[in-house]
């Protein structure tokens, strides 16, 4: 067996762990409001999203497409950079894990890919325009957007139910809650999922086992790649990720299933619009400020402010944290 052979599956394998660690580390993205309101028990809101986070991965390709081409120019990617990237992505990962901190895996993974792409050929390689319009604004952007949308839509749900008891208003949101909750679960699919494609796409074209299209562009995403990702974060979401959802569904805000129905449409009508425009948003600091916001409106001094600044430090670490841990790993290794 070749060596462009053997270097393209480990990339693979290591593209899978990074798959299935995103579907535990960000689980609770989909289901932490849900449990945290007892609506759903956690086994049953587990499976409940990883359905839906399997059948959101087939929701479109743009993504996948922005991360294999979008952030660095492709014809400078080679087999080494695509796996260092990874691992400093899967490393963060599970740092953040094991500390319960809610840090996205996306900006892990986009953060590991410009550190390994620029240790490997400078920065001429980074796509500054898709950099800046793919992921520097909409990571300011779409948590300001999480938040104050989560507030409105609060606000505007309590002024409508006013005068109705509470008991009836959480019995009638129970059963939105399920709903909303099986939105986020497929709206997390349908942005993450496609990340771990886009990689596994992009290293296959690298090796030469598929070819840019007829422009030269960013060739198809092969629907078997589609459906091993989507698996792979489905059994990943299905393993759970207490540390986290413990952190998202009751540190943060004590929350009611009003406010988690509030908070996951907000999230999940943000993410879809950005699956649709090929934006590879971060989901976890979009339901998480939208959880802020919704739990703004009880009182200001209701959300735990200090949790909340270790949390937004992780987010503004992830780039460039992962960028440093892959470039290391490429020198080190690769030279």
């Amino acid at each position: 067996m070749s060596s462009v052979i053997i270097l393209l599956i480990l990339v693979i394998a290591v593209a899978l762990i990074f798959e299935y660690i995103n579907g535990f580390h960000d689980a609770a993205n989909a289901i932490a409001t849900v449990v945290s309101t007892k609506v759903l028990t956690p086994r049953k809101a587990i499976l409940y999203a990883a359905v839906l986070e399997f059948c959101g991965a087939f929701f479109g390709t743009h993504v996948a497409k922005t991360i294999g081409s979008g952030i660095v120019n492709s014809a400078d990617v080679i087999q080494p950079v695509i796996l260092c990237a990874l691992l400093g992505a899967v490393a963060w990962n599970l740092f953040t894990w094991f500390f319960g901190l809610p840090s996205s895996s996306s900006h892990a993974l986009i953060g590991g890919l410009l550190g390994a792409a620029i240790a490997h050929n400078g920065l001429g390689v980074v796509n500054g325009y898709g950099l800046l319009t793919r992921v520097i604004i909409p990571m300011f952007a779409s948590p300001l957007m999480g938040f104050l949308i989560g507030f409105s839509v609060m606000l505007t749900l309590l002024w409508i139910f006013a005068k109705a008891s509470p008991e009836r208003i959480n019995k009638k949101f129970k059963s939105l809650q399920l709903f909303s909750a099986g939105v986020m679960a497929f709206s997390h699919g349908s942005n993450d999922a496609q990340k771990t494609m886009g990689i596994i796409t992009l290293s296959l074209m690298t090796a030469g086992f598929i070819h840019p299209d007829a422009s030269g562009g960013f060739p198809s995403i092969p629907l078997l790649v589609i459906v091993i990702c989507a698996l792979t974060m489905a059994l990943g979401t299905a393993s759970g990720g207490w540390k986290i959802i413990r952190t998202m569904g009751s540190k943060v805000i004590k929350l009611k299933p009003i406010h988690g129905f509030a908070a996951e449409t907000t999230a999940a009508s943000t993410i879809l619009t950005c699956s649709f425009f090929g934006i590879p948003v971060s989901t976890t600091h979009i339901i998480s400020t939208a959880i802020m916001g919704v739990g703004s409106t009880i009182r200001f001094s209701a959300v735990k402010w200090g949790l909340v600044g270790n949390i937004v430090l992780a987010w503004f670490l992830t780039i460039p944290v992962c960028a440093v841990l892959s470039a290391v790993l490429y020198k080190l290794f690769v030279g």
